[in-house]
């Protein structure tokens, strides 16, 4: 069965979205970026390991495959760029019902439900999944306990209010696997989600 790792970017006070335009990620995937050369290498090591990237309707009509697709043509020298690359070429799974094709290469539409279709993508005997936001899609998989992994970049900066992946109402229990800080700043930390009891 395959693994689905959650990965999202996260302010220190655990916020993963602010509604008003403040730069706060040190690296938001524009030309600026702060990451050292250990975290970029950690990051394509992810992309190495994965052959699904799991998207919500917003995230690929918000232009990530464009994006990324540009990326990989830009700088096809660029070895911190390879992840680019296995953006283009690994096979993405759009999840919405509000789309019926897809006008994406090597995507597909999961238009059933979130449920049904992420279990079906899991029983593929085949390696890791990789599902990124927005914040619904994120909440949904794990309130659904249909993550195995959670990796959240924690970037140095304190937002004081923004949106949650977490529900309020409802208690994760969580096992680290590994923390890792880098000279730049950030701290990425990966759990395994803990069954709901």
């Amino acid at each position: 069965m395959r693994k689905l790792v959650l990965q999202m970017q996260m302010s220190t006070d655990g916020y993963f979205a602010v509604d008003k335009p403040v730069d706060w990620q040190l690296w938001g995937w524009g030309e600026r970026c702060n990451w050292d050369d250990d975290l970029k290498g950690d990051f394509n090591s992810i992309f190495a390991s994965i052959d699904c990237i799991l998207l919500s309707r917003k995230m690929i009509e918000g232009g990530y495959l464009d994006h990324w697709g540009a990326a990989a043509k830009r700088y096809p020298a660029d070895k911190f760029y390879a992840f680019a690359q296995r953006v283009v070429d690994v096979p993405k799974v759009v999840l919405t019902q509000r789309l019926t094709r897809s006008r994406w290469d090597r995507t597909v539409i999961a238009g059933g439900p979130l449920e049904d279709e992420v279990r079906k993508l899991k029983n593929r005997p085949e390696r890791s999944i990789i599902a990124f936001g927005g914040i619904g899609l994120a909440s949904s998989l794990l309130a659904m306990d249909l993550v195995e992994e959670l990796q959240l970049f924690i970037n140095p900066v304190i937002l004081g209010h923004g949106a949650s992946i977490f529900e309020r109402d409802r208690t994760k229990q969580l096992m680290l696997l590994q923390s890792k800080a880098y000279p730049c700043g950030m701290v990425v930390n990966r759990y395994q989600p803990r069954p709901a009891r």
